[in-house]
């Protein structure tokens, strides 16, 4: 290729010292490396006989034509392989949570479209425990995991914290207090997603409910959101949550924790060792999408009287 880019620019120029100068090199090797292409092609590329004027020979313009093809395309292929090597293009297998909201997913693909359009993400719904196992296997290039997890291994992105409320039965006594405490929800049964689906996070949830003086009567297990928001709306318990699900149900109200004992923290994380260019970007570009969904926990209007409107889902705060 470095021939050909050689030959071009002298083929252009018809002029073999003005080429030299226009590709930094003296005129002999110039000179050099126009005869090997032509020993190489097995003709002469440049009609020599005129020493006022070089021109080119039936073969030289044959090859002028398709090296400048060759050399836009080798410059295309070099530009794909940067691409590649910076994470821009290809595809990245990455894991979510089964709690991930569908606006979440929405922006997250969009924001990763937009900061590399040429790149496919994949994206598979996979509980934090099973992302470990495909991290480790090969299956995923990175995931997003609900921490706290075992890191061994692994590259952590940026993490992002968010404060869960308390999911309650719309008609619950409780939800007509502007915060509910721990302590509160004695009696209560809870609904948690299952130990083998985060356990890291399963263990911190019971420490900190038994801490705050909440040992749940019963604990019943959810994957699935929707289905968590109809045990709590049915009276079966009361869940944890950031509050955007719980927010579209008018069935329930969400109420803020008496001193925030609960935080989700969530971390995207992919191998140490042979990581996918995109990894990094993707658990950039996903922190700055959770952390703006984080912003959208609906709080109860500062000064309302605790009595009124208690479930935020159904009215906007005056």
């Amino acid at each position: 290729m470095r021939h050909l880019r050689i030959f071009v620019v002298t083929a252009e120029e018809l002029h073999f010292s003005r080429a030299a100068e226009l590709l930094g090199m003296a005129q002999p090797p110039l000179s050099q490396a126009v005869r090997r292409l032509e020993r190489e092609l097995g003709a002469e590329l440049f009609d020599r006989g005129n020493s006022r004027q070089v021109r080119l020979t039936p073969a030289g313009t044959v090859l002028y034509d398709e090296a400048r093809e060759l050399l836009v395309r080798e410059e295309r292929l070099r530009s794909l392989v940067r691409r590649a090597v910076d994470g821009d293009v290809g595809t990245l297998r990455a894991g979510v949570p089964e709690d991930i909201a569908a606006p979440v997913l929405h922006a997250l693909l969009a924001a990763c479209a937009e900061e590399a359009p040429g790149l496919r993400v994949d994206l598979q719904e996979v509980s934090t425990q099973e992302q470990l196992r495909l991290l480790a296997s090969g299956g995923l290039d990175v995931g997003l995991l609900h921490q706290p997890v075992d890191a061994t291994g692994l590259a952590l992105g940026p993490e992002v914290a968010v404060e869960l409320g308390v999911v309650l039965p719309r008609t619950s006594p409780l939800a007509r207090l502007p915060e509910v405490g721990l302590a509160d929800l004695a009696g209560h049964d809870l609904v948690l997603c299952p130990r083998d689906a985060a356990p890291g996070w399963y263990d911190a949830t019971l420490d900190a409910c038994r801490a705050g003086g909440f040992v749940p009567g019963r604990v019943r297990h959810a994957r699935n959101p929707e289905f968590l928001l109809g045990l709590v709306a049915a009276g079966q318990g009361v869940a944890f949550e950031r509050g955007t699900a719980a927010r579209k149900e008018p069935r329930v109200a969400w109420r803020p924790l008496a001193g925030r004992p609960l935080v989700q923290r969530v971390a995207a994380a992919w191998p140490a060792q042979g990581a996918h260019a995109g990894a990094a970007r993707f658990a950039r570009v996903a922190a700055g999408v959770l952390g703006r969904d984080r912003a959208a926990v609906p709080r109860p209007a500062a000064g309302a009287p605790a009595h009124s409107r208690p479930w935020t889902v159904v009215y906007d705060s005056p």
